[in-house]
């Protein structure tokens, strides 16, 4: 294959005693009228491989049937209303809904009116304690630098705003409406409604990324804020101090722990936090004394199951305490006495998938709301009574599609240093690793203690439906079995994450899934580079891979989008030592000419703000410069989104153009017409 011609430029940077080359950094410029020529080149070969990869439109069809399940969430209750997002299936995206006690339902925010272009999304939002005004946030082109409204929900009037740059700015609402506290530019800021923005009071002035929390009357105010791989945490009573100078007092500093606080209707502090304890635990204090040393423990760790949530509901005699946990991967939630902790029984769950954080009246009942959903259910909202101790249906999935059965197998894998790593496998059921080896897509991600857990996917579907295996390796780095599960795959450990992957792959094809020949990677963002370090370090494992927004130059990612917030998870080039880890896995910099690379798909987007698109560029430059086969290194660039939300026809393009360009070169073929 002929590819379009890229310079490579005598670049070295001389770092800490290291040599390192840079040969494509003119690719980081997208202002560069080179970068544009060869982005354009690179745009009409991907459209001339993409149109002759065979059964594209039927892999579109699919993925498009499947995904026409609509969106449906957990209702929010704020004084006697309750909002909830809902996408009817064919939207391009959801829509804000309010219900007052009539129960009517009002659209509220609706981006596809808003745009018909399909090219803003709603970020964030949030209402008042009293469900009369509604604090809302737009982004356009995918860039996610959201714009802050305030709407009268009773006329629809805008009272305030816009406020720029409130990238998914957490907004806490004081008790009276006329106030709220936000995040701008990571500095911690008190808006007054109808007052210019430039006027706002700065409460804490140290850039970093801050989360915001309060108490269900709005009384206490909580923040919080990263620090290396734990989280500093402060509380403040706003009826003792005033809101432009909350008295902000210490829960957690400096520890090498994740809290997070909330004061509960009954008065006491509650902390989930991992300090002690990797899988979490349950404490309670007093919010007077916030600080550790006048934390008792409530709930105590399970040493398999990861504590998510919690909630407290009026019972059928004295109120039940409810604790929501993953247990490798698998939701669960169990009901424990308020007092003692005591586990004293469970609530019933539609199967073993992933319930969402619950959901209860600020006011108190005996009522709970969470989603739920498994690989084969989409997304659905139930709704747990503690006074029967049922769980009912209460909204399923607007739309309905022919799902296709599954059978799902947990393996656990040994990684190089001898930890067991989980693995899910997914196959048509009865096809197991038996009636011989098939074409295979392993996917990760690895990063930020995120969890991979069962869900409703229009893009794993069609690929098993079609005859295919798709498995989920739980690598170190994610949060799949606690903080210590994240460490170890961070930082200096990196590493770990990228040898679980390997093992996972080596696993597969030893028990007979499939070969090397017919393996793809596959990740997105973090995953990406996870996916990226696979095919560079073990380039003989896979057939294919498919990176989406990847992180790929690991010595200058912080210098671009969301990197210089990243330096905790993965280092920073500045650091002699990290410096070294950095260069011991990034991908870019372990191309190496004369290698036969899998068949690799870069897929970037023009407004992706966190993960800069340069990445993607240098490395399909890098990858087609160097690689000694014929299998293709390709560059899918789309203007118009970014990183995360987007247009419902926009995901399922590229959904059905990865497994299209994944089954061509594993040898899985399109799903059977007509389904």
């Amino acid at each position: 294959m002929i590819y379009p011609p890229a310079e490579r430029q005598p670049i070295v940077d001389h770092l800490h005693g290291h040599a390192v080359p840079d040969p494509y950094r003119w690719l980081e410029d997208p202002g560069d009228p080179r970068t544009g020529e060869w982005l354009a080149a690179q745009d009409e070969l991907w459209r001339a491989c993409a149109a002759a990869l065979p059964g594209r439109d039927r892999w579109h069809a699919r993925v498009t049937e499947l995904g026409a399940v609509g969106t449906v969430t957990a209702p929010l209750w704020r004084g006697p209303r309750r909002f909830f997002l809902r996408g009817a299936a064919g939207q391009r995206h959801p829509v804000l809904y309010t219900a007052g006690p009539d129960g009517r339902e009002e659209a509220l925010i609706d981006p596809n009116m808003i745009d018909p272009s399909g090219m803003t999304v709603l970020d964030r939002w949030q209402p008042d304690l009293s469900g009369r005004l509604l604090a809302y946030q737009l982004s356009r082109g995918g860039d996610e630098r959201s714009e802050l409204r305030v709407m009268d929900i009773a006329t629809r009037r805008i009272v305030d705003g816009p406020i720029d740059r409130c990238r998914y700015a957490p907004v806490v609402w004081l008790p009276d409406g006329k106030a709220f506290f936000y995040v701008r530019d990571r500095r911690v800021l008190l808006h007054r409604i109808g007052v210019p923005a430039a006027d706002d009071v700065v409460i804490r002035a140290e850039e970093r990324s801050y989360g915001l929390g309060s108490s269900h009357d709005g009384r206490w105010l909580t923040v919080s804020a990263p620090a290396g791989t734990g989280n500093d945490v402060w509380l403040a009573d706003l009826d003792a101090s005033p809101p432009e100078r909350p008295g902000l007092r210490v829960v957690q500093e400096g520890a090498d722990a994740v809290t997070v606080p909330a004061v509960g209707r009954d008065g006491r502090l509650y902390l989930l936090t991992t300090l002690g304890a990797p899988t979490g635990r349950l404490c309670v204090a007093d919010p007077a004394d916030p600080g550790p040393e006048g934390w008792r423990e409530l709930v105590g760790p399970d040493p398999e199951a990861v504590i998510s949530d919690f909630e407290v509901l009026d019972g059928p005699g004295r109120p039940v305490l409810l604790v929501g946990r993953t247990r490798h991967a698998i939701s669960e939630i169990g009901v424990h006495d308020p007092v003692t902790g005591e586990r004293v029984g469970e609530v019933p769950l539609p199967g073993l998938g992933t319930a969402g954080r619950m959901s209860a009246r600020p006011e108190g009942g005996h009522e709970v709301w969470f989603s739920y959903t498994d690989g084969v259910t989409p997304g659905s909202v139930h709704r747990y009574d503690a006074r029967t101790g049922r769980t009912g249906l209460w909204a399923a999935a607007p739309g309905a599609a022919d799902v296709p059965e599954l059978e799902s197998r947990r393996i656990v894998c040994t990684s190089a240093d001898g930890t067991p790593v989980r693995m899910v496998v997914l196959a048509l059921p009865g096809t197991g690793p038996g009636p011989g080896p098939r074409p295979a897509i392993l996917y990760g991600y690895g990063g930020f203690g995120i969890s991979l857990t069962p869900s409703y996917s229009a893009y794993i579907l069609p690929w098993v439906e079609a005859g295919g295996v798709f498995a989920l390796a739980q690598v170190r780095g994610g949060g799949e079995e606690g903080a210590a599960w994240h460490r170890d795959g961070m930082l200096e450990r990196k590493q770990n994450s990228f040898d679980d992957f390997t093992a996972a792959a080596e696993r597969l094809i030893a028990d007979g899934w499939t070969t090397a020949g017919m393996l793809a990677a596959c990740g997105e963002s973090n995953g990406g580079l996870l996916a990226g370090a696979a095919i560079t370090q073990r380039p003989g494992l896979f057939a294919a891979a498919a990176c989406s927004a990847p992180l790929l130059d690991m010595v200058r990612y912080e210098l671009s989008g969301l990197g210089p917030s990243w330096r905790g998870e993965y280092g920073s080039a500045e650091d002699p030592e990290q410096l070294g880890c950095l260069l011991g896995y990034s991908p870019y910099h372990r191309v190496r000419e004369g290698v036969d690379y899998p068949a690799t798909l870069l897929a970037s987007f023009g407004g992706d703000t966190r993960v800069d698109p340069l990445h993607a560029r240098k490395m399909c430059a890098a990858l087609q410069h160097a690689t000694s086969g014929d299998r293709p290194i390709l560059l899918r660039h789309e203007d118009g989104v970014g990183h995360a939300a987007r247009a419902a026809d926009r995901a399922a393009g590229l959904a059905a153009d990865m497994l299209a360009f994944l089954a061509a070169h594993t040898g899985l073929g399109p799903p059977p017409p007509g389904l």
